[in-house]
């Protein structure tokens, strides 16, 4: 029955793929486009749902717990040099052969750059349907979902044959997974009635000729019939089919072209003059250094050195904040080293590039940069007293360590009464 209901779904998808590729593209079909992609992306999340539909669930050897301060999974197709990679810029030996899907399982290295500790996952070559669970595609996938950049590896001397780079971009786009984008900027609030109320506060181009009624179709798609939603970007139905989801994965993607040194020099200038692309040649250990370089860079990792009030910095261990997980600001430095402290933060003084001047005392928005130098302030016992909810976390303190003396007292009675 699983089987029979996959392929229905697949049916469907390619009806209205091929609905969609005979509809001319303009402004007065942008409207049908976007129900017909509404549609599209209700079975494609349908189909990923189904049970059995990924082949076989997560299987052994995926589930890598992370480690270090960012995580960078490896995608590509079999034989474009991502274990070679892998074994390249870390100690860990990834099996590497001549012939296609020589790796099977995900195997993570580590490597240390920057005195930052970076997870690298070789996964195995993905082939064209991955999305739909093809191979181990739907494994692959999940766990690139969890990585904060995204390396799509391919083979620079094949490419222009191959379009692996176009292939791989579909499939990424088709599970949720948005490369080199940034969230739309769409409020978008549930309500019990009301209706549906839009609000903009630019004009609204890329949803056809009337831009409230494909929203409002797209949106009836979906059985949602009251909802506020505030455009403050002018976006497509794409994006809004996005928003309305909520499930997409906005994630930074760096394409390496390996095996640059079997291409001309000219091919090379050509590839690496791509958005987003760095070439390399593992063989040879050519460009290594710069494409660590451009990995830091796309991770938005920076180092922090924190000190106490009278004393030096401490430049041994930094603090490594990462754009893609909490934020690089105070609050998310603070954060990083202990809720409590959170919680109590006063204000905090900062030497480094990010500053106007040094020292400069600033809040926990203040946006940090790299080997800045940070002192935190809590705030004093009168000012923890004053603040707003002080006396419910002195209750909730006093009641936690009641139920632990509560605990101790009960485990010693019945260690006296057994003994």
């Amino acid at each position: 029955i699983i089987i029979l209901e996959k392929m229905g779904i697949v049916e469907k998808i390619k009806e209205i793929e091929g609905e969609m590729a005979r509809t001319q593209k303009n402004k007065a079909t942008n409207g049908h486009l976007g129900i017909l992609k509404a549609r599209l992306a209700k079975l494609r999340s349908e189909l990923l749902d189904t049970p059995g539909g990924g082949g076989g669930g997560a299987g052994q050897g995926f589930a890598v717990q992370r480690s270090g301060d960012g995580r960078v999974a490896l995608i590509g197709f079999p034989s474009v040099g991502k274990s070679s990679l892998l074994s390249t810029l870390t100690e860990t030996k990834s099996e590497a052969a001549a012939y296609e899907f020589t790796t099977l399982t995900c195997i993570p290295g580590n490597l240390v750059y920057n005195g930052t500790k970076i997870q690298l996952l070789d996964l195995p070559g993905i082939i064209e349907g991955a999305a739909h669970g093809k191979g181990r595609g739907k494994e692959v996938i999940a766990v690139a979902r969890t990585a904060d950049l995204v390396m799509i590896v391919l083979d620079g001397g094949k490419e222009q044959v191959n379009r692996h780079r176009e292939i791989l971009e579909n499939e990424l786009e088709t599970v949720g997974l948005r490369l080199n984008k940034t969230p739309p900027n769409v409020t978008m609030v549930h309500k019990k009635t009301g209706g549906v109320r839009i609000n903009k506060t630019c004009p609204l181009t890329k949803l056809g000729d009337d831009p409230e009624k494909t929203a409002r179709q797209i949106l009836s798609e979906y059985k949602i019939h009251n909802v506020d939603l505030l455009f403050r970007d002018d976006i497509g139905a794409d994006e809004l089919i996005d928003v309305i989801q909520g499930n997409r994965k906005y994630v930074r993607c760096l394409y390496v072209y390996n095996k640059i040194d079997m291409v001309t020099i000219e091919e090379v200038d050509k590839l690496a003059r791509l958005p987003n692309s760095v070439v390399i040649s593992v063989n040879l250990e050519l460009n290594l250094e710069y494409l660590l370089a451009k990995m830091w860079e796309y991770m938005g990792l920076i180092r922090i050195y924190t000190k106490r009030k009278g004393t030096h910095p401490d430049f041994a261990e930094p603090v490594v904040l990462s754009s893609q997980r909490d934020g690089i600001d105070v609050g998310a430095l603070a954060g990083s080293i202990s809720k409590e402290l959170l919680d109590v933060l006063n204000f905090a003084y900062v030497w480094g590039t990010s500053t106007k001047h040094s020292p400069q005392r600033v809040g926990t928005s203040h946006l940090l940069e790299d080997e800045d130098v940070v002192q935190l302030v809590p705030k004093t016992n009168l000012q923890q007293a004053r603040s707003k909810g002080y006396s419910e976390k002195v209750q909730a303190y006093n009641s936690m360590i009641a139920e632990k003396r509560k605990v101790r007292t009960k485990a010693g009675k019945k260690k006296r009464s057994t003994g």
